[in-house]
């Protein structure tokens, strides 16, 4: 079962227990008034009680729906990336917020969609790298506006050679048009020629 569906019980379980607490909360109201004080403050207490913990369960699903619909679009994100890289298709730049930057290793950040295209445009003269794959080791996150990516690269030549392979740390934010890769930073597991 996907945890979807763990959270989706879950929820089904708290709602009917608090139904069922309400038609009794309901029961004891009939009889309020001939209640001691203690028992009216023990009655609010519960009642109050019942409330937060269904609150609760409510908030982790919301962010738990959010969390998955931030990787579904990331996963999207990354399957066209080295898709458009790869026809010198210069839209892999929509890929990016407006503001994002590429944070590449021994070079200063390149930033804005201007930048962005300068990176993909001179990575792409250079003639070295022609593919490449992009896999999510784990997103971190509320799914709210950002999120961070951890994964890993390989990039590879025109003849599908192994050209360099690292990991990826990516931050991710949540736009008007959906989400967008904002801060991307890699680096290679060997050492610089």
């Amino acid at each position: 079962m996907s945890d979807g569906g763990k959270f989706s019980n879950s929820i089904l379980v708290v709602r009917f227990f608090t139904i069922s607490f309400v038609q009794s909360t309901l029961h004891l109201f009939k009889n309020y008034k001939s209640m001691k004080n203690r028992e009216k403050l023990l009655l609010v207490a519960v009642i109050a009680s019942v409330h937060f913990i269904a609150s609760a369960q409510s908030n982790k699903f919301n962010k738990n729906t959010l969390l998955e619909e931030a990787k579904k679009e990331i996963a999207q994100n990354n399957a066209i990336h080295f898709d458009l890289y790869a026809k010198n298709d210069g839209s892999v730049v929509k890929l990016f917020a407006e503001d994002a930057c590429i944070l590449a290793p021994n070079a200063p950040a390149l930033c804005g969609r201007e930048g962005i295209a300068k990176f993909f445009k001179d990575a792409f003269e250079s003639g070295g790298v022609r593919s490449g794959e992009i896999t999510t080791l784990n997103i971190y996150g509320d799914g709210r506006e950002f999120v961070t990516e951890e994964g890993l690269y390989q990039v590879f030549d025109v003849n599908g050679n192994l050209v360099d392979d690292g990991k990826t740390l990516v931050l991710w934010k949540k736009t008007k048009d959906g989400w967008k890769d904002f801060r991307d930073s890699f680096s290679s597991n060997h050492p610089q020629k």
